[in-house]
């Protein structure tokens, strides 16, 4: 579980088929192997281990539903260790279970240095976006801000941009998804006829 607290900006050190290398230090510091780390959002275990890298074994069913597959040597990704039961909640509850993979749209920078970017949504995850809402985008806890059809924009402060991936993300780029979890219990829960049979 985390929280869509980005903790490091690390860097793609190697990918292949079934195996990819980050360098980093900060989320290394204390890792083990066995560990759970999000990369971009999606939750890897961690298999080898250094003071300025992590390896993680990938699936091809991760690479399938993920952005990952469209990472390089050097690309940078958004990386955050595990909740544990003493930590801060201070985005909001995050499984690293991508939903989907979305493609931004369009972004608007802001004379405050912010910026309001707007994202599309693959199909069937829209119905689970309502404004001031949670989004984790790229492994970034975020507020929806504003939803229209199968598109929804984030409102980003300038120290988001500054910390995260988001802050070099192009209109084209692929962006993984998920959801608030809590929404798709709901879902889940309620009668097929939404309740009125």
């Amino acid at each position: 579980m985390f929280t869509g607290i980005v903790e490091e900006r690390g860097a793609v050190r190697e990918i292949a088929p079934t195996r990819l290398a980050v360098a980093c230090r900060t989320v290394s510091s204390d890792a083990a192997i066995g560990d759970s780390i999000a990369v971009n959002g999606v939750c890897l275990t961690v298999v080898e281990r250094s003071d300025d890298h992590l390896a993680f074994d990938v699936s091809a069913e991760t690479l399938a539903r993920t952005g990952l597959s469209r990472l390089n040597p050097g690309s940078p990704v958004n990386l955050e260790r595990p909740l544990t039961l003493s930590s801060r909640l201070g985005g909001h509850l995050v499984q690293g279970h991508v939903d989907g993979v979305g493609e931004v749209a369009g972004i608007e920078r802001g004379s405050d240095g912010g910026a309001w970017v707007t994202i599309g949504a693959p199909e069937g995850i829209a119905r689970y976006l309502v404004e001031k809402g949670s989004v984790c985008v790229d492994g970034v806890s975020l507020t929806v801000a504003a939803t229209n059809g199968s598109t929804f924009g984030v409102a980003l402060i300038p120290h988001t941009l500054e910390v995260t991936t988001l802050g070099t993300a192009e209109v084209g780029d692929p962006v993984n998804l998920e959801v608030d979890v809590i929404a798709k219990y709901v879902e889940a829960l309620l009668p097929a006829d939404g309740g009125r049979g």
